[in-house]
């Protein structure tokens, strides 16, 4: 077996491999970045070596700065993880003239498969039912629009060497196809290094589903199931789970059959994805194939029990598989939520910063239920705007799809991040939603369900009278604590009462409350709740139990009461005393400022582009300018009639959330 091995990635997947190797007694070396230096990947290997500066094409994505680590460090083999080199030919041609194995497909496969337009042309050969579309060379954006119209609208454009949602645009006009085009080519070149773009047909109502292929070096191959990926948004998977909801044992067979085809007709070996389009009728299309390892693999993990970057080491070394198809039974449901930096009550933009408190759940495993957390950053450390805004892969596994997306539900409450923005409570959100739970959902769900974006969740009025119960007993024993500071004057002593006003998400409960020392059993609105918890005031996350029902909630003290995040809702509950309730009535409500004449800059970015001058006079849904951040372009449009004033920002400029980029005047 290799006794030293380099992980040509960073974050995550960096640290998810470490792991394995570390299990399998093979010493690691990470790379790393000017941004990465003090990352937990650098930290976990036995050995790092400094690459560059911090844009990946730079570092991450430069050839020649990995192969001079590798012959630095004198590793034997390589594992690229995904992204960045994971499926540069070019690379692992580069690691066969050094004689320094490649932990992944040969060659040949990469460029058959790897690069989108090829494999597509490839399929199509074989007689593989493939999306209509455009595999050729594309000009321009003017050529893009032509394209476009010919496949007809709606059309994907998507970077061939991309992956990981990077790249990749729905244009429904040809104003859509002419930006698309244009931002496609542009992230495409930041990320990968290869600008070229294709376009296809952008089938509506479909279900993503993919094949998890594994093949050796000896003519073997097996399919470990599939992922339903069709939670995303902006072709950015958001949440994945094995197996599919969807998918009958005939369906499920015949993909797994076809997929394994595809991948001995290319010589595969290695772990690999087979990604289709299934639509109503669970007919299947082939959409490409990606020679790597996936993001969401984790979840095929849970259900198969394969180590699969294991496997891909064994194979790389030359080891024979050690399973048939027939082993492969599903065990179980598993989901994975993708815990992003992004905020989204400001429309998912990319949120940066340090992370003042992460505090995951407690990964666990057992006959009836497991958590596994893949992370690749620690509390402490920073997010960067350079690399793809993931923070963490949260897995749930259960018997059943129910268990499994209870298990995830109580995860999520458990799940501590502070100091940047993320999409915890969207996550929340999607877990409690009928659509979602019944498995009924295709790839348009979060644009169909959240058409205005995410504005926080509205809770039922059971769930309301829960917390009701709960934030009462907490603030009881916060009076309590209060009531006995000591050095207090004599004649005002303090009396801690059972009766409470209890306000939140605009609504007002009435709420006795009787304790013990076991807890405390309150009355709202004439309903009783028994609260026993072991939650003491400061903790930032409450455990409680309600009735027997886990309840888990994170707080924060506000005045005369709590700020409470609970399945996608952020509330201010307030605790008072009728009289203070009373009083509360006559306070008058802080009034926003008007910033409806200038243009803030959503999140921490670099400004690519301006696109209006002073004293121009704009439209609504006019182009105003590009913001930069983790790898993604997003285009700022004006959102009403008006003339542009003042301009404080310049192309290449870096601004702060919230910073004004230019101000207005009306037209």
């Amino acid at each position: 077996m290799f006794k030293k091995i380099l992980i040509a990635n960073r974050g995550e997947i960096a640290c998810r491999v470490i792991k394995t190797a570390k299990k399998m007694g093979i010493k690691t070396v990470a790379i790393y970045s000017d941004a990465d230096r003090n990352a937990l990947h650098v930290k976990m290997a036995d050995e790092a070596v400094h690459i560059g500066p911090a844009p990946a094409n730079q570092s991450y994505i430069v050839i020649d700065k990995v192969m001079a680590a590798i012959k630095e460090t004198g590793a034997e083999a390589v594992h690229p993880g995904y992204g960045f080199l994971s499926e540069n030919a070019k690379f692992a041609e580069a690691l066969e003239a050094a004689g320094v194995a490649f932990i992944g497909p040969p060659k040949g496969a990469i460029l058959a498969m790897g690069d989108k337009i090829t494999s597509k042309k490839l399929a199509k050969e074989a007689n593989v039912s493939t999306v209509p579309g455009y595999m050729g060379l594309i000009d321009d954006a003017e050529h893009a629009v032509k394209i476009s119209n010919e496949v007809g609208y709606p059309v994907m454009i998507k970077a061939s060497a991309g992956g990981g949602g990077k790249g990749m645009r729905i244009a429904w006009n040809d104003d859509e196809a002419r930006e698309g085009f244009q931002s496609s080519k542009n992230e495409a070149a930041n990320s990968f290094g290869d600008d070229r773009i294709f376009i296809e047909k952008f089938v509506t109502q479909p279900r993503h589903v993919e094949i998890q292929v594994l093949c050796d070096k000896h003519g073997n191959g097996v399919y470990l199931h599939e992922r339903e990926c069709s939670i995303q948004r902006r072709q950015q998977k958001v949440i994945e789970e094995a197996p599919s909801p969807f998918l009958d044992e005939e369906t499920r067979a015949a993909m797994g059959a076809q997929s394994v085809a595809l991948a001995k007709a290319v010589d595969y070996s290695s772990a690999g994805t087979v990604e289709f389009i299934v639509d109503g009728d669970r007919n299947f299309y082939f959409l490409e194939m990606n020679t790597r390892l996936q993001v969401e693999h984790p979840v095929t993990e849970l259900i198969t029990g394969v180590d699969l970057v294991e496997q891909m080491i064994r194979v790389a070394y030359g080891e024979t598989l050690p399973m048939q198809q027939e082993d492969l039974k599903i065990n179980g449901w598993a989901m994975e939520s993708r815990l992003y930096a992004e905020d989204p009550y400001r429309g998912f933009l990319p949120s940066i910063g340090r992370l003042t408190r992460y505090r995951p759940p407690v990964e666990e495993a057992h006959a009836t239920r497991a958590v596994r957390n893949d992370t690749g950053v620690f509390e402490g450390g920073e997010i960067s705007m350079f690399y793809d805004p993931m923070i963490a892969k949260l897995c749930t596994w259960a018997p059943t799809r129910d268990a499994a997306i209870e298990e995830m539900r109580l995860a999520l409450d458990g799940f501590e991040v502070e100091g940047i923005g993320h999409n915890l409570p969207f996550l929340a959100a999607v877990y409690d939603h009928e659509k979602f739970t019944s498995g009924n959902m295709t790839t348009a769900f979060i644009e169909e369900e959240f058409p205005d974006g995410f504005g926080g969740v509205t809770l039922p009025d059971e769930d309301l009278n829960r917390i009701s119960a709960a934030t009462v007993a907490m603030f009881r024993v916060c009076e309590i604590r209060r009531a006995q500071i000591s050095d207090r004057m004599d004649n005002h002593e303090r009396q801690v009462g059972t009766d409470w006003v209890v306000s939140l998400q605009g609504e007002t409960k009435h709420t006795v409350v009787s304790a013990d020392k076991q807890g405390a059993t309150v009355t709202v609105d004439g309903k009783s709740y028994r609260v026993e918890s072991e939650w003491t005031p400061g903790q930032p996350l409450a455990r409680l139990s309600v009735n027997g029902t886990p309840l888990v909630i994170k707080v924060g003290l506000i005045s005369a009461g709590f700020r409470v995040r609970y399945r996608g809702a952020d509330l201010a509950v307030t605790v008072r005393t009728a009289r203070q309730a009373e009083l509360a009535g006559f306070m008058l409500e802080k009034v926003a400022p008007d910033t409806s004449k200038l243009l803030l800059c959503p999140m921490p970015g670099l400004i690519v582009k301006i696109d209006v001058e002073v004293g121009d006079e704009v439209q609504e849904g006019q182009a105003l300018c590009t913001v930069e951040a983790m790898k993604m372009e997003n285009i700022l449009r004006a959102e009403r009639k008006g003339v542009v004033s003042k301009i404080n920002a310049s192309a290449g400029d870096s601004l702060a959330v919230d910073e004004v980029i230019m101000e207005f005047a009306q037209s």
